[in-house]
């Protein structure tokens, strides 16, 4: 690969962490960002990340081979415009947005479709910022591209190969196509989840039980919902007509099912119920989506103090890094008390065959 010079307006955690991916697999690349909070500039140079901040939209992105819009998007069409005068010949504009209708549509009224190709890196965190940004976020994660018309084919198979190198599974997607999938298999998801916990906050009494005995699966299922409200407002607005549409079939789903168990229907139940079990068993098994998999195992420990510290502290010193951890009160869709949650799939066989071998009884969570 050619020596390379990338731009970024925008370092937060995806955009740090492409850049943290960049610099760890192609060495020799130059960086040149800016982000309007002076914190993060200052702390990216400081961990040799960037190589030129920039005071603001420049002549500093003149160099670059890439620019990545990684800023939030409803600042996107503002700062194409910024960079549109200091783009060199054949470089190639992209951006990181979840939806990606909107910034097309910014880019044809720009003019820049001959040299812009959409990005989507489906991959994410419950933190933000640059400084939980990590080149590992991009590691088996689809990184979605959808080409303009106009891009010549030699630079989307230029993207393709930098994707790869940075450790992603790059796919190519019409932007229409792209955002219909994603309403369905991620935006959707978190419209639902996040009425499911209102339904529960309106439907729980004063004594606030519902809330207390929440058990696993109804958590699992829900955690989505603690994401960023400012986000998932901005999808909405930008991805609204499949969201839309989606959601109007989900109530209709809905509305069936609600027929099913009001008429005590048992084999329409059944079917239904089978029907969702085998499609999602189904589903590949990996870390790559919109909805990140949790890598989290259950533990059957006894009552008794310093049972959640021998646990912890086999791992550690086994080198297994623990991301979360904790005692399941409600054993509901539980057959374990202690849940332990990780990085990386890796560490969860590592993590149950030490276990094992020590006499504690563990449970996979799928």
């Amino acid at each position: 690969m050619k020596q390379l010079t990338c731009g970024f307006i925008g370092l937060g955690l995806v955009g740090g962490s492409i850049a943290r991916a960049l610099k760890q697999f192609i060495p020799e690349v130059r960086i040149v960002a800016f982000d309007p909070n002076p914190d993060t500039l200052v702390l990216s140079v400081k961990e040799n990340i960037v190589d030129t901040p920039a005071a603001c939209v420049d002549e500093s992105f003149s160099v670059c081979d890439y620019i990545f819009l990684c800023a939030p998007v409803s600042h996107n069409d503002q700062n194409l415009l910024a960079v549109r005068p200091f783009l060199k010949k054949d470089a190639i504009l992209t951006d990181v947005g979840s939806v990606k209708t909107t910034i097309h549509e910014h880019i044809k009224a720009a003019g820049l479709t001959h040299c812009f190709i959409g990005g989507h890196p489906m991959t994410g965190s419950e933190r933000t910022g640059f400084a939980n940004s990590k080149a590992s976020l991009l590691e088996n994660a689809y990184y979605i591209l959808t080409p303009s018309d106009d891009v010549p084919s030699e630079a989307v198979d230029e993207m393709t190969e930098l994707v790869k190198a940075l450790g992603a599974i790059p796919l190519l997607l019409d932007y229409k196509q792209h955002d219909y999938i994603t309403a369905a298999v991620s935006h959707l998801p978190h419209v639902i989840a996040s009425s499911l916990v209102k339904l529960v906050k309106e439907s729980d009494g004063k004594d606030g039980l519902m809330k207390m005995i929440a058990a696993g699966g109804f958590k699992d299922i829900t955690r989505i919902a603690s994401s960023s409200p400012v986000m998932w407002q901005q999808i909405c607005l930008t991805n609204t007509e499949n969201i839309s549409g989606l959601l109007e079939h989900y109530i209709e789903s809905l509305q069936k099912i609600k027929q099913e168990i009001d008429s005590h229907n048992p084999v329409a139940l059944y079917d239904f119920f089978e029907s969702a079990r085998d499609y999602r068993d189904s589903f590949i098994e990996a870390g790559s989506g919109p909805i990140k998999k949790v890598y989290a195992i259950q533990i059957d420990i006894p009552d008794e103090p310093g049972s959640l510290a021998a646990v912890a502290t086999l791992l550690a010193l086994n080198g297994i890094n623990i991301k979360n951890i904790g005692i399941v009160h409600n054993r509901e869709v539980e057959e374990g008390v202690l849940r332990v949650e990780f990085y990386e799939e890796d560490s969860i066989e590592k993590a149950i065959r030490l276990l094992t071998g020590r006499g504690y009884t563990s449970h996979l969570r799928k």
